[in-house]
């Protein structure tokens, strides 16, 4: 099956959220239900970037969306369709390392549902924070794995409905309509780049690319502790992988066994990288110096595959997706010292 007809395979009607792939009209959908739900986020040209991978960056900024992140694009668009398809259904429950937890627990005020969180106890003290103000009820867990099992757990003794932070139709669409934007501000856009984790932002991304921008390269990029999609492209299906500390939380943490995020990334994306920590840790520090931009981890993550020289972007217009800005800045030595010897981002001249 050819790239376009992978992208144009939908859900069944009233799937709401289902297996079956998203299509580039299920972005457009989800870009008309979340308008008013969402900031249309700025595409802003990276001089340092350009400058030290050959290629014209430009930055796509969801880390200042509302959240601070893209989590609220596919949230709101899950928690509104199932508003319209199941208007019985008052609790949700999902499982998150923060970001999607912030997302889900503000669309479900908009849209008046009543949330349960199931998070790792690795997330950083200001998404927890945050989500309490929101009022969604907080489960931790040791690890995000463990989270997601809770989660499901919840799910199996409430009869509530789950929306997983990735691998959920609506939520694919949802993050999809970041790169419907992109491309209308730059139609030129010759790379896509975006941080990947449980691959749901990459994934609809991928989706968008292949519809309008048949020619372009997609890339993803994760943490090296983590490394759940290098390790199942290799593998040809999801397969465990041990998951250490890392500052891209957000990032850390299996998929599941039957995610479909799986295929869409191996149907539809050129390739995906792993970037060690000390990379992610400098991209962070230049980013804040070079550019006046506080992102966190996942983030910094596609910036310093960019910066770092693992991605072919040379003479090519490059869009990356800067994905949310939720860190604790007062924690560790990522905003304390400039780049150090150690770490492999180049300088700008």
């Amino acid at each position: 099956m050819s790239s376009r007809e992978e992208a144009t395979r939908g859900d069944p009607p009233g799937a709401g959220g289902g297996r079956a792939r998203p299509t580039i009209a299920d972005v457009e959908a989800a870009a008309a239900r979340i308008a008013r739900s969402i900031a249309a986020t700025p595409l802003l040209h990276s001089p340092w970037l350009s400058s030290v991978s050959g290629a014209d960056v430009w930055l796509k900024l969801e880390s200042v969306q509302r959240t601070g992140s893209f989590k609220i694009r596919g949230a709101a668009n899950a928690l509104l369709r199932l508003r319209e398809l199941r208007p019985e259904i008052r609790t949700v429950v999902t499982a998150s390392a923060g970001n999607h937890g912030l997302a889900m627990a503000t669309a479900a005020a908009d849209a008046g549902f009543d949330v349960r969180v199931h998070l790792p106890e690795t997330a950083p003290a200001a998404k927890r924070d945050a989500l309490r103000q929101l009022g969604a009820t907080l489960i931790e867990a040791p690890t995000y794995d463990a989270a997601e099992t809770s989660a499901q757990e919840d799910v199996a003794r409430s009869g509530a409905v789950f929306v997983s932070a990735y691998s959920h139709g609506d939520v694919i669409a949802g993050a999809g309509t970041i790169a419907l934007e992109m491309i209308a501000v730059r139609p030129g856009l010759e790379v896509l780049i975006a941080p990947i984790g449980g691959g749901g932002l990459l994934s609809g991304a991928a989706i968008v690319a292949r519809a309008l921008l048949p020619d372009a390269r997609v890339f993803g990029a994760e943490a090296a502790a983590s490394p759940v999609f290098t390790a199942a492209l290799r593998a040809g299906r999801p397969v465990t992988v041990e998951v250490g500390p890392t500052v891209a939380d957000g990032l850390a943490g299996n998929m599941e066994p039957d995610s479909q995020t799986f295929a869409i990334v191996r149907d539809l994306v050129d390739s995906v990288v792993a970037v060690p920590e000390p990379e992610i840790r400098a991209a962070m520090r230049e980013l804040a110096v070079r550019e006046r931009l506080i992102v966190e981890g996942a983030a910094a993550t596609a910036i310093a595959a960019l910066a770092g020289g693992y991605l072919p972007v040379a003479g090519r217009r490059a869009g990356v997706i800067v994905s949310g800005r939720n860190v604790d800045v007062g924690d560790g030595p990522v905003f304390h010292s400039f780049p150090q010897a150690g770490d492999r981002l180049p300088a700008a001249d």
